[in-house]
């Protein structure tokens, strides 16, 4: 017994040596690859420093520039071989040039390859064919690397990247009904991928209302009586980005729920009349004059003051949406 457990005792301080001897071996390999990084680095740092016209130091404050991490990349992993370059600065380039503005920027399909060599998975798995890859768009257009914090990776400041682009969204977010953009609770991102979709618009999620459902989870359903426009797309009644009409309609009611009820309560569109006390409700309150046709704009709510559970209604008798 004794014998035995000598002999345990003896292997596992073998197993612990062993362990010992490939965590230092490990660690050693580690420290030659930093080392080998940091002087491949050194020589692109030597002129592209602080001083350039575009810093670039502030990349040792991101995970790219991450020396303990193994995978971080060195210059030379995203702007290729540089010998040529490092001769002769005037006359020759690195071998992927980035930057949206410049004007010896390589292709776009070098730039995006650069990158999409380490992030091709998650999120990036649909980038190709995506809106934004056949619109020619690179990587470098959104992203910017050698900064600290890349604005397009921050709630607060991402909009102002992709509004660059979509003016006529920017415009919309600015509207007295939004999403809280604007005051940077929410992000493009939070509804769109940009880097590809299997969904319309490059939406995170296969269809609009599945989007919208990851916020709104009490609009989902199923319903016992659900209402046509609702189960086939929430922008059938509301703008996303933007709207004149709380909460985010594309047009104030009754006049919304009036293009496609247009003959209810009476032949006449935003009339009223066969509601009870219709003629009276007019505008500001007043009895129409005898010339004049009864009609009404039902105050407040309007169609809502009745029609309350408008996205669906699990009440037996809620065939209306009344209840």
């Amino acid at each position: 017994m004794k014998q035995l457990q000598r002999s345990l005792a003896c292997g596992l301080w073998i197993g612990i040596l062993c362990l010992a001897a490939q965590v230092r071996a490990a660690d050693s390999d580690a420290q030659a690859s930093t080392k080998q990084a940091l002087a491949k680095d050194a020589v692109c740092t030597a002129c592209h420093n602080e001083g350039w016209r575009v810093p670039v130091l502030a990349i040792y404050q991101t995970p790219h520039g991450n020396r303990a991490d193994p995978r971080a990349p060195t210059c030379q992993s995203c702007h290729g071989e540089s010998g040529a370059h490092v001769k002769d600065p005037a006359g020759a380039r690195p071998d992927t040039v980035f930057g949206v503005k410049s004007k010896n920027a390589s292709p776009v399909e070098e730039r995006n390859g650069a990158c999409l060599a380490c992030h091709q998975s998650g999120l990036r798995m649909h980038w190709s064919g995506s809106e934004h890859q056949t619109r020619n768009l690179s990587c470098s257009n959104c992203h910017t690397v050698h900064v600290p914090h890349d604005p397009v990776l921050d709630k607060v400041t991402q909009p102002d990247v992709c509004e660059a682009c979509h003016a006529t969204q920017r415009a919309q977010t600015h509207r007295i009904s939004t999403h809280p953009i604007v005051a940077g609770k929410m992000a493009c991102s939070d509804c769109h991928n940009p880097h590809g979709s299997t969904g319309p618009k490059l939406l995170v999620k296969n269809s609009v209302n599945e989007t919208c459902y990851t916020c709104h989870a009490e609009k989902r359903g199923p319903f016992l009586w659900e209402h046509s426009p609702v189960v086939d797309d929430c922008t059938n009644c509301h703008t996303p980005h933007g709207s004149s009409n709380a909460p985010l309609l594309k047009a104030r009611v009754p006049w919304l729920c009036q293009e496609c009820h247009s003959g209810d309560h009476a032949a006449a569109i935003n009339s009223g009349a066969n509601l009870p006390n219709g003629n009276a409700t007019t505008i500001n309150g007043m009895q129409p004059l005898a010339n004049q046709s009864p009609r009404t704009q039902m105050n407040a709510r309007a169609c809502l003051n009745c029609h309350v559970l408008i996205h669906g209604s699990n009440h037996p008798a809620g065939a209306k949406f009344q209840r």
